[in-house]
C-alpha cells in the first residue's frame, strides 16, 4: 500500500494518506475509456450487512463506473495538480483501491480547488472553484447516490440542476400564473449565493437525512478543501464553489427550505437555482412578500438579499433566465434586453471584417453559437424580433464578404457572376459608401440575397431550433 500512494504522489496532488490527487477541476477533453480500462469491476465485493451503509453504494463498483464515464464525458479544465481527464482512466485503474479504502475508513482529504474566473453576463466577473479530475469523479459518485434521496422530496416549483427539468420549463410555468391574473412578480436575487452558503447550517441539514458520518465528514472536507489562487491555498470557510459536481445538489438541499416555506404560505413561485420570482396579483401584496421573504432568508437561511437587484415589479420588467413576457392581458414570452444585448455583441464579434478568416470557417463557427442560442430562447414568441436579427444577420454576412472581395475590379466581377448587369456592377464597385450602407444595396442584395445566406447554413432564427 505505501508503494502505491508513493507512486501516487507525482502526477497527482499527493494522492497517498491525504486524498485524490486528482483534480475535479475541468473536465478537459477526455478519449472514452475501454470496459477493459476500468478495474472498478475488480474490486473485493461488498459484503450485504454493509451496502446499506451509504458510502458503501457511493463506492459499489456500478455507481463509480458511471461517475467516471460521467466526468470524461463532461470534459473540463485541470485542477490544481495539472491531471487532465485523458490521464484519469489510467491513473484510477491503478489507484482507485486505495481511494476507495480511504473513504470506507473516513480518511479521505480532498484537494483544494482551483479558482478560475469567468465573465459573467452583466459585466462582472464569476468565480469558479475547479477540483482534481479524481475529486470530481467522488463528488459525482456522490451526487448519484444522495439525488436518489433527495430529488423526489424537492419541491415542483423547483427547475434548476435537476433531472427532466429545466429553465424553459421555469419559464412556462411563469408565463402560466401571469396569465392566471398574477400579474405582480417579487424578484428575489440572492447576493453571492454559492460564496456565502453557511456551512454549519447546511451541514446540520444534510445530518437530518444522512446518517452515514463518513459521508457528512467528507462533504464537510469538500466545503471547507480551500481554494488555490495565485499560488496560495486560501481557506473556505462559508460557500459551495461552482465548478464541483456537488454544489447544485448542495445548492437545492439548502434552498428547499425556502421552497418549503414558499409552498406553505401558498404563494406561487418558480425557482432556478438562486433565481426565485413570486407571483402575486398586487403591488401591496408583492411589497408584504417580499419584506417577509427578505426576513426569512436573513434570519433562518443566513443568506442576503441583494436590495439592488430584486424588486416588485411586472414581469415584462423583469427578467427570468434571459427570458422576459409581453405586457399584455395574455402575455408572450419574450427575449429580455440584456440577453439581446448579449446576442448581438457576441455576432459582431463572430462577424468581425477584420478577423481575416474564410467564411466558411465563420459560417461554422457562427451556425454553432446561433443554433446553441436559438435552442435555448425556442420559447420566444416574438417572431418580429427575431426577424430583425435575421435581417440583421445577414446584412452582417454581406458586408464581410464585400470587406473580402476587397478591390474594386474583384467587386465588380463577383456582382456580374451573380447576376448583376455590367454597368450597375461597376457603378456599385466604385461606390465609396461604407461597406454597412452598401450591404442594403439593391445590387448587393440581389447578389446576395437571402437565399444565398441560407445556403451558406445560416438558417432563419427560428429553423436552428428544428436544425
Amino acid at each position: 500500500m505505501d508503494k502505491v500512494k508513493q507512486k501516487t504522489h507525482t502526477g497527482a496532488v499527493a494522492l497517498g494518506i491525504r486524498g485524490s490527487g486528482l483534480e475535479q477541476a475541468g473536465e478537459a477533453c477526455l478519449p472514452k475509456p475501454r470496459a477493459a480500462d476500468l478495474s472498478i469491476a475488480d474490486c473485493p465485493a461488498e459484503s450485504p450487512a454493509r451496502t446499506k451503509e451509504l458510502m458503501e453504494k457511493i463506492c459499489e463498483a456500478g455507481n463509480v463506473a458511471r461517475a467516471l464515464k460521467r466526468v470524461e464525458a463532461n470534459k473540463g479544465s485541470y485542477g490544481i495538480d495539472g491531471m487532465k481527464v485523458e490521464a484519469l482512466a489510467a491513473f484510477w485503474k491503478e489507484n482507485w483501491p486505495v481511494i476507495r479504502e480511504q473513504l470506507l475508513i473516513g480518511t479521505y482529504q480532498p484537494n483544494p480547488v482551483r479558482r478560475v474566473e469567468i465573465p459573467k453576463a452583466n459585466g462582472g466577473m464569476r468565480k469558479l472553484g475547479i477540483p482534481t479530475v479524481v475529486d470530481r469523479v467522488i463528488q459525482q459518485a456522490i451526487l448519484q447516490v444522495l439525488q436518489v434521496r433527495y430529488e423526489p422530496t424537492f419541491s415542483q416549483s423547483s427547475y434548476g440542476f435537476r433531472p427532466g427539468r429545466s429553465a424553459q420549463q421555469a419559464v412556462t410555468k411563469a408565463q402560466e400564473y401571469i396569465s392566471q391574473g398574477y400579474s405582480w412578480v417579487v424578484d428575489i436575487d440572492i447576493e453571492n449565493f454559492f460564496d456565502k452558503v453557511n456551512h454549519d447550517r447546511l451541514m446540520s441539514t444534510l445530518a437530518k437525512r444522512i446518517e452515514d458520518k463518513r459521508l457528512l465528514k467528507i462533504i464537510r472536507a469538500y466545503l471547507n478543501a480551500g481554494v488555490m489562487e495565485n499560488g496560495l491555498v486560501k481557506p473556505t470557510e462559508e460557500g459551495t464553489p461552482q465548478g464541483g459536481n456537488l454544489s447544485p445538489l448542495l445548492s437545492n438541499i439548502v434552498l428547499d427550505e425556502l421552497d418549503k416555506e414558499l409552498g406553505a404560505r401558498g404563494h406561487l413561485f418558480v425557482r432556478y437555482a438562486d433565481d426565485c420570482n413570486i407571483y402575486v396579483k398586487s403591488l401591496r401584496a408583492g411589497q408584504r412578500v417580499m419584506t417577509s421573504l427578505t426576513a426569512f432568508m436573513t434570519k433562518r437561511l443566513k443568506l442576503k438579499v441583494n436590495q439592488n437587484k430584486s424588486a416588485v415589479d411586472k414581469p415584462s420588467k423583469r427578467k427570468l433566465l434571459s427570458y422576459s413576457f409581453t405586457n399584455e392581458e395574455k402575455p408572450r414570452v419574450r427575449i429580455a434586453p440584456q440577453a439581446l444585448k448579449r446576442f448581438t455583441v457576441r455576432v459582431r464579434m463572430l462577424t468581425n471584417r477584420h478577423r481575416g478568416i474564410s467564411v466558411g470557417k465563420l459560417v461554422r463557427e457562427l451556425v454553432v453559437y446561433l443554433r446553441g442560442w436559438m435552442n435555448y430562447f425556442r420559447l420566444c414568441q416574438t417572431p418580429t424580433v427575431l426577424a430583425r436579427l435575421d435581417s440583421w444577420i445577414s446584412r452582417r454576412i454581406r458586408c464581410y464578404l464585400w470587406k473580402q472581395w476587397a478591390t474594386i475590379a474583384n467587386r465588380a466581377t463577383e456582382l456580374i457572376k451573380r447576376g448583376v448587369d455590367k454597368i450597375n456592377a461597376y457603378r456599385v464597385a466604385c461606390s465609396g459608401k461604407r461597406r454597412w450602407v452598401m450591404s442594403r444595396d439593391k445590387y448587393v442584395q440581389m447578389a446576395l440575397p437571402n437565399a444565398y445566406i441560407r445556403s451558406l447554413g445560416i438558417l432563419p432564427l427560428g429553423g436552428f431550433v428544428k436544425a
